[in-house]
């Protein structure tokens, strides 16, 4: 089964959807704004990648982050703060049976889905 995890208005989330669509890939999408981030999902992602990976330092979220907090990104904090605002995610975020891809690449894409 191929999930695609993100939000729907994330340009690099639609370049995922469009890629798979055009491969004829079933996925399903999980947009974290409406469908959530539980703690047993976080905890799965983290298990398959590195936090610091998973954390988008990018994001308009992550940048209205006070400084306190981005001066003290312990693993503890980054899984409260992605918790709170599971947009620090970088997105997407594809799992495909046991394997999960931080971000968008097609050639990695290629590599795991066909």
């Amino acid at each position: 089964m191929t999930i695609l995890y993100g939000i729907k208005n994330c340009d690099s989330v639609k370049k995922a959807k469009k890629w798979l669509e055009q491969q004829n890939i079933p996925y399903q999408f999980h947009d974290f704004r409406s469908d959530g981030l539980s703690p047993q999902l976080l905890e799965e992602f983290i298990k398959s990648a590195d936090l610091t990976l998973l954390l988008n330092k990018r994001s308009t979220s992550f940048r209205n982050l006070t400084d306190e907090i981005k001066n003290n990104l312990t693993d503890d904090v980054m899984t409260e703060i992605i918790l709170a605002q599971p947009t620090l995610i970088k997105r997407p975020l594809l799992k495909h049976n046991q394997a999960f891809l931080v971000g968008f690449n097609d050639s990695q894409y290629q590599e795991i889905l066909l």
